[in-house]
Parts: C-alpha cells; structure tokens; sequence
C-alpha cells in the first residue's frame, strides 16, 4: 500500500496540525486522546486524556433523567439514533438512594423508558450502540489480523518490547529509506 504523506521525527512531531483535521477513511494509531488547557489552572497546566477504545465501532449516550410521579421517565435519544446504531445497551444509576429502576420498553422510535423508582429521584443513564451506518458496514475493522510478510518479526514499538530501534516495522518495510534516516541522524550527532 502507497503513502502520499510520510512523516518520520526523531524528536518532536512527525506531522504537527493547526485547525481542523478531516480523514475520509480509516484512522489508525497506537494511543490517543486529547490535550486541552486545564480547566481548573489554565494558564499553567494541560488535562489529557485517553480516547475509549472498542473493538466495535460503538457511539456512547448518556443523561441524568428525573422520574415522574409514577417513578418513570421516557428518554428521547436523537432522531437519528435507530438509523444510526444497532445492538443496544444499557446503563442505569439510582441517584441519592436505591430503587429497582430497570428497562421498561426497550429503544423503539428513539426513545426507552425507565420505571421502577420513586417519584423526583434521578436515575444516570447510559446507552452504547454498534454502528450500522452504510460506510461502517462496508469497512468494519478487524480486531485482529496477521502482520504481512514485510512486517513479520518487528513492532510498531521494539523499545517497549526490549528490542532495538531496526526491529520498528518500518525497517520490515522500508529498509534503505530507514537505513538512509538512521545514517543522517548519526552525522547531526
């Protein structure tokens, strides 16, 4: 497979964006999350975080919903939502005291109803769904698969294994490229 764009850093970034970012495929990486200025200290410390990983390509719901008189409440989830997603799960939380609040009617016309609390408590709810979207269902990733031959035998991330740096997957891939990066490296030391 062809790259149009190969960045390789010995320090720093490979690649560094400002603005936006769109990929129209398949996004692959080892780690990720997300870096922002701390909202408790701004100007002096980063919040990160990691992103939550699947095997399934999932979309999380979730809501604080106040039960009724009769201890129900109806959630509406977005009108897209059944289009959206299939296999649903769920997720109920009593607030502020224990009732056997569960399931009553199942998602059908994006919405489900809670039941079994008591009138006013608050009830945390979560929902999961498995995208059914047309381009999820053409391109679903696999959880696993076998490296090709080129890859055989080196990591993504020999270090962290106890190997050293020519057994990175791009030297299985790549080798005099990688052989051409290592020698300029060694003439800037």
């Amino acid at each position: 497979m062809g790259k149009a764009v190969v960045g390789y850093a010995t320090t720093g970034y490979a690649g560094y964006f400002i603005g936006p970012v769109e990929v129209t495929g398949y996004l692959t990486k080892a780690g990720g999350g997300f870096k922002i200025d701390h909202p408790l200290d701004p100007a002096n410390k980063y919040l990160i975080h990691s992103f939550v990983e699947s095997p399934d390509m999932k979309n999380i719901y979730d809501g604080v919903a106040k039960l009724d008189e009769s201890g129900e409440a109806w959630i509406d989830l977005p009108e897209y939502f059944e289009a959206l997603n299939r296999d649903f799960r769920y997720q109920l939380t009593c607030i502020g005291g224990f009732a056997p609040v569960y399931i009553a009617e199942k998602i059908a016309g994006n919405r489900f109803k809670i039941a079994g609390g008591t009138p006013g408590m608050e009830v945390s709810w979560q929902v999961t769904g498995i995208r059914q979207d047309a381009y999820a269902n053409a391109h679903r990733l696999p959880v696993e698969e076998a490296k090709d031959a080129r890859e055989a035998g080196y990591y993504l991330h020999p270090k962290l294994f106890g190997q050293p740096e020519e057994k990175q997957v791009e030297w299985g891939k790549h080798p005099d490229k990688m052989r051409q990066l290592q020698e300029m490296r060694a003439r800037r030391k």
